[in-house]
């Protein structure tokens, strides 16, 4: 799938789970939808004489729907042809810079050459710098994504965070899901980016220095030489000759020696010949140590960003997109994997998770359900047979007695074990069965009800683990449908 179809799978299924009660979208239009796109894939399956493919499903059904909300609401329309940001940025940052590099350049006495440069000198020095601090950063595993900040990363990849006015509440809660969501998901996309857009300026800001210098001698004699308060001619020298080396061996450009670093001291008379040599000199170090290094990185940033953009790396195992697998048959039966922790799963309850895995897998789902974890003991040996990284696991759920009390050094502790070892993030479900059997009937109970579910929600959400409430003996209390299933927790 590339970036332009997930962008418009991610922006459907956003709208599709904030319209819980189908005031934009309506059945109707969910359905019809479905079955134009399974035609639709169905039809290029036979043309390409292979199974129906859920990527070319998906795409047909975004396209309807997104359509047909941006005919019914003008507003929405103008979302959808929102530009990003990335293009510009990727067009000015190398303009700006060529333009810098030619002004900073311009700093200074425009009818000599400084052999010392404080302009030129800071070019290198920072490139160098900045190569050093990329290869560090390739070396020590990290888990941010770059060194760019999350909030600029955002706004490149989704633009401004201002709505459309006029826009109904679901619709409007839709969208802003989907900028978190795609922000989210494109992050990385979005670094490489704009990490070519940087390169590309740094190139271009060295290029303008080397413009500058070259423009100015056309129209201006150099006089080369060198000022300086702690070096002599001896260190001056040394450190030239160091400078200038990968440009010495690999141009044909005439080198210098101990006593012309002498005879160009400043406190003499300057020396009204020679400056070309040292133009050439500058230019060719720029163009070693700056120009072309940051422009491999810069086709390395964009080959990179192009493989990401064709291939783009968006989970169709999560519950919304295994659902819709479902209706056009593009896989197999989905599984719910239950992991009860100190709870007793009884017949009754045992059909009530198959009704879970129904509404939030659809009706092919299989269940899979694991012993018990005792109470107190280490995860690691009570999840000692799981294979928690299977990937034809759709979900893993931890499922919890609302009844008992949540504690961090034994909930908490099992649910984090499973966030850090589940790749896919795993939910949990809270099941008030148990509860409601014993305390229906007493006073003030619903109030109680809520107080311990806000509990359980905030002690999950601590533990990066959100929770879904459930009633095993009677599931269609709280429906979980395409649009409101599990809540995934985000593996680390």
């Amino acid at each position: 799938m590339n970036e332009r179809t997930a962008r418009k799978v991610v922006l459907m299924r956003a709208i599709e789970t904030a319209d819980t009660k189908h005031e934009v979208l309506s059945e109707d239009d969910r359905l019809y939808a479905s079955r134009s796109a399974r035609e639709l894939a169905n039809w290029q399956a036979a043309e390409g004489k292979s199974e129906p493919s859920l990527h070319h499903f998906l795409q047909q059904r975004a396209d309807l729907i997104l359509k047909r909300l941006a005919e019914r609401t003008p507003a929405f329309s103008s979302f959808l042809h929102r530009r990003p940001l990335m293009p510009m940025v990727a067009v000015l940052l190398p303009l700006l810079g060529f333009i810098a590099g030619a002004v900073l350049d311009r700093i200074g006495d425009p009818h000599r050459v400084d052999l010392l440069s404080v302009p030129l000198l800071l070019i290198i020095g920072w490139n160098l710098l900045v190569y050093l601090a990329l290869i560090v950063w390739a070396l020590i595993p990290s888990k941010r994504t770059g060194w760019a900040s999350p909030q600029l990363l955002r706004r490149l990849a989704v633009g401004k965070n201002a709505l459309p006015r006029k826009l109904p509440a679901p619709l409007a809660a839709g969208l802003a899901q989907y900028l978190t969501d795609w922000s989210m998901l494109s992050a990385k996309l979005a670094q490489l980016r704009f990490g070519r857009a940087v390169h590309m300026a740094a190139a271009a800001f060295a290029l303008g220095a080397i413009a500058s210098l070259y423009a100015r001698g056309i129209v201006n004699q150099y006089a080369a030489g060198w000022e300086s308060t702690f070096l002599d001619a001896e260190q001056v020298h040394t450190m030239l000759s160091v400078l200038f080396a990968p440009a010495l061996a690999v141009f044909p450009l005439q080198g210098f020696s101990l006593a012309d670093i002498q005879a160009l001291r400043f406190v003499q008379e300057p020396s009204p010949a020679g400056g070309a040599r040292w133009v050439h000199l500058y230019a060719a170090t720029l163009l070693l140590l700056v120009v072309l290094p940051r422009i491999v990185l810069a086709v390395v940033s964009g080959v990179r960003a192009g493989r990401l953009a064709r291939n783009f790396p968006l989970d169709l195992g999560q519950p919304y997109f295994r659902l819709l697998a479902d209706r056009v048959g593009a896989s197999g039966p989905a599984v719910l994997r239950v992991v009860p922790y100190s709870v007793t799963v009884d017949e009754a309850r045992h059909r009530g998770l198959a009704s879970v895995a129904a509404m939030v897998l659809g009706e092919q789902a299989q269940l899979m359900l694991r012993p018990s974890s005792p109470y107190g003991e280490d995860p690691k040996d009570s999840l000692r047979d799981a294979r928690l990284d299977d990937a034809g696991v759709a979900i893993t759920a931890v499922l919890f007695n609302l009844a008992a009390t949540p504690e961090r050094e034994n909930h908490g502790a099992f649910l984090d074990y499973l966030v850090r070892s589940t790749p896919r993030g795993i939910a949990v479900l809270l099941d008030e069965s148990s509860l409601v059997e014993r305390g229906a009937a007493q006073p003030g109970f619903d109030t109680r009800l809520e107080e311990r579910i806000a509990l359980w929600r905030q002690f999950c959400n601590y533990h990066k683990a959100p929770a879904t409430v459930v009633n095993l003996l009677q599931p269609e209390k709280y429906p979980l449908d395409l649009g409101s299933g599990l809540a995934l927790s985000t593996a680390p």
